[in-house]
């Protein structure tokens, strides 16, 4: 679905930099490399420490895993902790609810309390990820983007041991039909429009950022991308940005079956094609 919004969204609504904005329009262009399902990715994971911080998306990630870990062979133990210095054997994906939703410092601050407090040394790869509701038209990308940055820098340098992967943020879809239409003409936002364009200009800076040069899992890339390859945007001021495709969800924002078998088979590829791990006890290092 492609949507036109540039006569039903004000203008004034978010402000994004030009040069921002070009590279959110190359990037909805993007074609994700998913694959079919992977039981060798599933048995490398099967040998590794990773922790993942999250909320609802994270889980409905976890849940499409799950769903494919059942079909037998090696995989990783799914387990959710609830302390830092709670044990991860090895073959173990351990995730925790960090924050508060629509709170995304608090996410930051509690995975660098997780880190700090005993999970770095015991797990081989880490990530973040926040949660669409995180960002609304007011939320400033530039700055939230900034705090990231800083706390990831400063993890990495006291835990080099740990490979520290990033995370686009979630997308939802766009809100069309005769609500969206009613809600323009009473001077109402219409949903996920604006919020996307911010989310976007986070993701955009992500990309800028790490992409090539640090291990990358682009989500919001895979959620606005249909299964032929074509990609689902919409039109704001004449240019184009990424949606979430309606049928990975039942929501507009959460996985349903579909879009959880997209994000978990491209998740566990991903996942399975880092590097291994390196540390400096034999009996720390993971094969």
């Amino acid at each position: 679905m492609h949507c036109d919004w540039t006569f039903l969204v004000r203008a004034s609504a978010v402000v994004v930099p030009g040069a921002l904005l070009m590279a959110l329009h190359a990037a909805s262009a993007a074609t994700p490399q998913a694959t079919p399902d992977t039981p060798a990715g599933l048995e490398k994971l099967s040998r590794r420490r990773i922790f993942f911080g999250h909320q609802s998306v994270g889980a409905n990630l976890l849940e499409g895993m799950g769903r494919l870990m059942s079909r037998g062979g090696p995989a990783p133990q799914v387990r959710e902790v609830r302390e830092p210095t709670a044990a991860v054997a090895p073959g173990t994906l351990a995730h925790a609810m960090l924050g508060h939703n629509e709170q995304p410092e608090s996410k930051l601050a509690d995975f660098e309390r997780y880190m700090d407090g005993g999970m770095a040394a015991q797990t081989d790869v880490a990530l973040l990820k926040f949660c669409y509701i995180d960002f609304n038209v007011h939320t400033d990308a530039r700055a939230l983007f900034a705090r990231y940055r800083a706390t990831l820098d400063g993890l990495k340098a006291r835990h080099p041991q740990v490979t520290f992967v990033h995370v686009t943020v979630p997308l939802t879809t766009v809100q069309s039909g005769a609500k969206a239409w009613l809600k323009e003409l009473m001077g109402r936002s219409v949903w996920g429009v604006g919020e996307n364009v911010t989310r976007e200009a986070f993701n955009a800076l992500m990309r800028q950022t790490y992409a090539g040069k640090e291990p990358l899992f682009d989500l919001a890339t895979l959620e606005s991308t249909r299964p032929d390859g074509t990609p689902e945007t919409y039109t704001l001021n004449g240019r184009a940005y990424p949606a979430m495709v309606a049928a990975y969800s039942n929501d507009g924002g959460h996985l349903n079956e579909v879009g959880q078998a997209r994000l978990a088979t491209a998740f566990i590829d991903f996942l399975a094609a880092l590097p291994p791990a390196t540390r400096t006890s034999p009996a720390q290092a993971v094969p």
